[in-house]
């Protein structure tokens, strides 16, 4: 069987499922329409989607075919008029199987669409915890175990033995050097190490006064920028203008189906991540006027310390503290104003809800996944937070992130490189440049 391609839209009372079936036996039609459930067969092609609200076969529903373009649209009434259906963009968690969910392991890929669900219970991994996450809050330091094997790392730190695997990519695609013996511990203290290596004092100067350039990376404005953030997947009545290209939805057909059982700290160290990994890219886009260029993979993980780091956070201030260093010390443009207008972006990003950050995640699994060796990251990471973010049961978290980030402060002594005596130092030295040239005259 093969699955079509498909898209969903929706009125105050009805439901419109578009299917592209070219090759189909019109004569074999046949469709299920009860709840939750949606089927379309017509050989070879078989659709079967979880839909977010309850639909009804009462006599209203239509269906037509356009044969010259293989394309049956089919409209069915809601049970609830007037009930928004939230989530139909995100087809990887439509195609779901209901009752999918399974607690046997911590991140667990539970089949294809084939395969029996039955007895299965559907279970929410954040129906136990209804407590809201703070993402300031003061957190006790950890302290780990003895013992002789690395901490996980990956989405949900489920992934080890990996580069045992893969020795020869190793270098370029993290700066971690032992990924499978470290602990949580030992990789923040090499990161914070490696930054403070790096960090150029010179260059941070040349570009905080001789910063055009940087003027006009801030006076972009990206795609985000042109869409409508509101309230929409908190209430369900304001639709997200954030448009999927067809080679996203394609994209999203392809990612397999998987439930993730994830624990109190696991989430909130997965959400922590997310904001890292979205800085990156929202840093990306800034300085590229939104262009694909080849140094957007570099870019995303090397500013990026869960990519380039496997670095876990506990708190949103630890995400930005991080980023921050990452952007005085690595690319191109190490400005401290560039960091505070990406955090921004951020803010609105997530303000858009799973629709702006599963573009964003998109667009970070194509560059990984054109640019070798760097598509090993869409395995470690991206793939499973695509997934893993069209099925979130707490969109609202989203939101909640966003205001977060809106009232978020940093300052540079936070970063750890005396960034305030160097620029004293900086402004003395063009002082006395200035006057020697004014003598000389």
């Amino acid at each position: 069987m093969l699955t079509p391609a498909f898209e969903l839209s929706q009125d105050t009372d009805h439901l419109t499922v578009t299917i592209r079936v070219p090759y189909a036996r019109v004569s074999e039609l046949d469709l299920y329409i009860d709840g939750h459930d949606f089927k379309f067969y017509a050989k070879p092609y078989f659709l079967r989607l979880n839909l977010p609200g309850r639909i009804i076969e009462d006599g209203r529903e239509k269906a037509s075919y356009d044969a010259e373009k293989g394309v049956f649209t089919i409209r069915v009434p809601k049970e609830s008029p007037g009930e928004h259906f939230e989530g139909l963009d995100m087809l990887t968690a439509l195609l779901a199987p209901r009752g999918s969910r399974s607690a046997k392991t911590l991140v667990n890929e539970m089949g294809t669409l084939g395969e029996s669900q039955e007895g299965v219970e559907e279970h929410d991994e954040e129906e136990d915890d209804e407590e809201e996450f703070d993402w300031q809050v003061e957190q006790k330091p950890y302290e780990e175990p003895a013992c002789l094997g690395g901490t996980g790392y990956g989405f949900g730190g489920s992934r080890t033995g990996v580069f045992h695997r893969l020795q020869e990519e190793l270098s370029d695609v993290i700066d971690l050097q032992s990924p499978e013996s470290s602990t949580a511990a030992q990789r923040r203290a090499l990161r914070l190490q490696a930054e403070d290596s790096k960090f150029d004092a010179d260059h941070y100067l040349a570009d905080y006064f001789e910063d055009e350039p940087v003027m006009e990376t801030l006076s972009y404005r990206p795609w985000w920028d042109g869409c409508n953030a509101g309230a929409g997947e908190k209430r369900g009545f304001v639709i997200f203008s954030v448009p999927f290209t067809e080679e996203d939805k394609e994209q999203l057909r392809r990612f397999t189906n998987k439930s993730f059982v994830l624990d109190r700290a696991s989430r909130r160290q997965a959400y922590l991540g997310m904001v890292d990994i979205i800085l990156a890219v929202a840093y990306d886009v800034r300085i590229t006027g939104g262009e694909s260029h080849v140094e957007g993979p570099w870019n995303i993980r090397k500013l990026s310390g869960t990519l380039c780091w496997f670095e876990t956070y506990e708190t949103l201030q630890e995400v930005l503290v991080s980023f921050a260093r990452r952007v005085l010390c690595y690319p191109l443009y190490r400005h401290f104003g560039l960091v505070l207008k990406v955090v921004e972006d951020a803010a609105r990003i997530f303000a858009l809800g799973r629709q702006g950050v599963m573009k964003c995640l998109l667009a970070t699994h194509k560059l990984f996944r054109e640019n070798d060796p760097a598509y090993i990251l869409n395995d470690i990471y991206i793939t499973d937070y695509c997934i893993w973010v069209q099925k979130s049961h707490r969109p609202h978290r989203l939101l909640n992130l966003a205001d977060a980030l809106r009232k978020a402060k940093i300052s540079k002594e936070e970063l750890g490189f005396d960034l305030l005596e160097e620029e004293r130092i900086g402004l003395m030295v063009q002082k006395e440049q200035v006057s020697t040239a004014a003598m000389l005259h």
